[in-house]
């Protein structure tokens, strides 16, 4: 049994984004499903480990982590993870890109946010709303992503990478044409390649899967 516990729901980008980091660095760890779906986030247990009814948490060193991406961070401070380059520049472009996917596309495409906006009424749908958003969201990110480097910034998978898979997830699930984003589907399918990377992936570890 090991003593490293996510609190993970499967379809969730942000705890999508640490089982993949989890994976990356070959950490073990054990599973416990927060079921969005059914408000289990709000429940009594749940909201002892973060009282923000949020997953993922990442118990962990005797921690208790909550927010993907510093509990990336920690991880990358932790374990030499190389989720960020060293140089000062260019860990501001890496957290940048990540940001840009982490702080503006998902808020808004958070599915609670988006039902809610449905409800108002209008014309609003939730592939309608999904797919704007991810789509002015994908316009700004990808001329972004400079340079021919396999990831998106350097040879080697980083924290705007792990941001990025999960978007792409999304962007997928609500039937958003990749076509104009040709560097953003490139990069996610050389990160999609990884095992470490499928073996995150939400068909992989939902339950019953």
């Amino acid at each position: 049994m090991t003593d490293v516990i996510l609190h993970d729901y499967w379809r969730s980008s942000s705890a999508y984004r640490v089982r993949i980091g989890l994976n990356l660095l070959g950490i073990p760890y054990r599973s416990i499903p927060v079921d969005l779906t059914t408000g289990a986030q709000r429940g009594p247990e749940h909201l002892k480990a973060n009282p923000q009814g949020l997953v993922p948490v990442l118990e962990i060193d005797g921690l208790r982590l909550t927010q993907s991406l510093a509990i990336l961070e920690y991880l990358d401070e932790t374990r030499a993870a190389g989720l960020l380059p060293q140089d000062p520049a260019d860990r501001a472009r890496s957290r940048a890109l990540a940001h840009a996917v982490a702080m503006e596309i998902q808020p808004v495409c958070n599915l609670r946010v988006a039902q809610h906006a449905v409800s108002l009424g209008g014309s609003a749908t939730l592939d309608g709303w999904m797919t704007h958003f991810i789509a002015l969201g994908f316009q700004g990110l990808e001329p972004m992503l400079t340079g021919d480097s396999p990831f998106s910034l350097g040879p080697t998978p980083g924290v705007a990478d792990l941001c990025l898979v999960p978007q792409v997830y999304n962007a997928r699930r609500w039937g958003l044409d990749l076509t104009p984003f040709p560097r953003i589907a490139a990069i996610a399918a050389r990160m999609e390649a990884l095992p470490e990377v499928a073996a995150a992936h939400p068909d992989r570890v939902k339950p019953g899967a």
